[in-house]
């Protein structure tokens, strides 16, 4: 595949010569055409679109915006096939290419969809909501604290401008789910002793090396295996499972965590820089313990599971259960969680009350990111430290083609910044 210029421009002439349609506000209360934006046109960005189309038949996808066009011209191709392809409208003047396409997008939207890699979250829902448009957020938020405390500040922007931030971490959306945490939520496991969560899963994928990249395209078209990018398999993926125990906690995050980790079969160099597997013991306030563990190794028995264990139960989180005193399954209907967040963030515009998902959002990427934090050094690291980290990860600017990240993490060795 020959490389991709990485220049930021539109792909064709810009939108107020072709006559793209214009923003026309934020659509508190009105039953108007809302225009969506894609930012990040992966798989998940595609499933995206398509669930945010589904979840109001008075909206339309009018742009998209990615690093790489074989990623955009993919990603239109396959809403083109789907139930909602009548509201796909994005001729080629209104896909948008380069690392300031996201700019180009929400200048023409109402709601705008990131899904980037997550390294770029944090300023592109600060250019979002300064602009005034709703956001589906997908998980996780950022990579390091720098962008954790940027989230903050954009969530508290947010809610005083009443704009929507839905998170993509979809269980929140689950029904099945929301009913076992309220049975937690109202006793009937009594008191939580300790928790448990496990997401086990096979390798990912891995697009190889061209001769003719430059060492920072190869990383951000390879992006899930380099820390400053993904966040590492703690944050990208079994952030689901942190934040499915501490919401059953109440939302109420660990203080402290200590960790271990590293790469057992990901030796090969073509996996950057970040670990295979992880196992962390969060504390939380009251001594409770939560044992996490996370990896992800072909060939290996698969796993996605989490438990709370009270002084009258144990919720089985993952597979809807309760056993103990108050024996309950659940026995209805789950739905689609990608597509009801959709719907509560369409439904939240129109009704002038807009969903502000921000704090579970950014606290459960920090609680990703001090599990990190703490096997990368082999340290107990505490809540407070981890978003106190002055440690900034990634180029200072996406211009540095011959960037390098740092070296795998050998616990004992990296220090705690």
């Amino acid at each position: 595949m020959a490389a991709i210029p990485l220049a930021s421009a539109a792909i064709a002439a810009q939108d107020e010569a072709q006559g793209a349609p214009k923003n026309s506000g934020v659509h508190q209360g009105g039953n108007d055409v809302l225009k969506v934006g894609l930012i990040g046109c992966g798989g998940r960005g595609t499933g995206a679109a398509a669930n945010a189309l589904r979840a109001d038949p008075e909206t339309k996808l009018v742009a998209m915006a990615d690093l790489f066009s074989v990623q955009i011209e993919r990603s239109h191709e396959s809403l083109l096939k789907t139930d909602v392809a009548s509201r796909i409208d994005v001729p080629a003047e209104r896909r948008f290419l380069g690392f300031d396409a996201f700019e180009h997008v929400v200048d023409l939207c109402d709601v705008v969809l990131l899904t980037s890699a997550p390294h770029f979250r944090p300023k592109h829902l600060a250019h979002a909501i300064e602009k005034g448009k709703h956001v589906f957020c997908e998980k996780p938020v950022a990579t390091d604290a720098f962008g954790i405390r940027s989230i903050i500040e954009t969530v508290e922007k947010a809610r005083q401008k009443k704009l929507a931030i839905v998170s993509g971490l979809c269980y929140r959306y689950h029904k099945p789910k929301i009913e076992t945490m309220r049975r937690i939520h109202e006793g009937a496991i009594g008191d939580i002793l300790a928790l448990q969560a496990t997401y086990h899963a096979s390798g990912l994928w891995h697009r190889g090396d061209d001769p003719s990249w430059t060492p920072l395209e190869k990383q951000l078209r390879n992006w899930t295996y380099y820390t400053w990018l993904a966040g590492d398999i703690i944050a990208e993926q079994h952030i689901h499972s942190l934040d499915k125990i501490a919401w059953a906690m109440g939302n109420v995050y660990p203080i402290a965590a200590t960790a271990s980790g590293g790469r057992i079969q990901r030796t090969d160099p073509k996996y950057g820089n970040v670990y295979d597997h992880f196992s962390t013991v969060y504390e939380f306030p009251g001594g409770v313990k939560g044992f996490s563990s996370c990896r992800q190794w072909d060939g290996c028995t698969n796993d996605v599971s989490d438990f709370a264990i009270g002084t009258r139960g144990i919720a089985a989180l993952q597979s809807h259960r309760i056993s103990g005193e108050n024996k309950w399954r659940f026995e209805g209907k789950g739905g689609n969680m990608y597509d009801d967040e959709h719907v509560a963030l369409f439904a939240s515009i129109r009704k002038g009350e807009p969903i502000n998902n921000g704090e579970y959002m950014w606290k459960s990427t920090l609680m990703a990111l001090l599990g990190r934090m703490s096997a990368y050094t082999g340290k107990r690291i505490t809540w407070d430290q981890a978003l106190a980290s002055q440690e900034r990860l990634g180029p200072k600017s996406m211009e540095d083609v011959d960037f390098e990240p740092m070296p795998v993490a050998v616990p004992g060795v990296r220090a705690f910044v």
